[in-house]
């Protein structure tokens, strides 16, 4: 299997960080999304123009968190993504909640605060700052309760709902996200930080 990404794409690396910690090998096929001839390829496996995209033979999938959970689905035994469909189903309302609320309450300060002005579209808006903020703000008093007396999101073990809602939090300290106050989130983070699929994909990130 090959997966096309960027190692500064947070979407692209809850999938590598699944595949590492499922031993799972995978040709990995990095996308300069800078550059104008690797896009147009890059549109040509996913209309959205977008990493991830899994190939598997000649089957292409992208959405990260789809990708994620068909890497487990072709790992035995594996513990991420449990079977049973209480559990699984707790595992995928964090894989959505991360996408559909916390990821882009985040990608708002990351765009302002970084990749607005790496890509040449000028200086923050201080009004899109502050929505990103609220937005994050009202997604980290829901992340930081849950945790509370938890040490990983569901159950007792890690699963990709950790991969899944921690990947854009590698932007924390270059886009200083207001996260600081919020102790169990926090916590959770530090150990998330501590796994080997996540040490094993760390990037240095440098803020505008």
């Amino acid at each position: 299997m090959r997966l096309y990404h960027h190692p500064m794409s947070s979407n692209a690396r809850r999938a590598v960080m699944t595949a590492i910690h499922l031993g799972l090998p995978l040709e990995l096929a990095e996308v300069d999304l800078m550059h104008p001839d690797d896009r147009r390829r890059l549109a040509e496996l996913n209309p959205n123009g977008k990493v991830p995209v899994l190939a598997d033979g000649d089957f292409l999938l992208w959405e990260s968190c789809a990708i994620m959970q068909y890497l487990a689905e072709q790992t035995p035994g594996q513990t991420l993504y449990p079977p049973a469909g209480k559990a699984r189903a707790d595992v995928n309302r964090w894989l959505f909640w991360g996408a559909q609320h916390f990821a882009p309450a985040i990608s708002v300060l990351t765009w302002e605060r970084a990749w607005k002005g790496i890509t040449g579209n000028g200086g923050p808006d201080p009004l899109e700052v502050a929505r990103g903020e609220r937005d994050l703000a009202e997604c980290a008093v829901v992340l930081d309760a849950h945790l509370a007396g938890r040490q990983w999101l569901c159950g007792d073990s890690v699963s990709l709902a950790e991969f899944a809602v921690a990947a854009p939090l590698m932007y924390s300290e270059a886009v200083q996200l207001p996260l600081a106050q919020y102790a169990n989130l926090q916590a959770w983070y530090q150990r998330v930080q501590q796994l080997p699929a996540w040490q094993q994909t760390q990037v240095e990130l440098i803020a505008q």
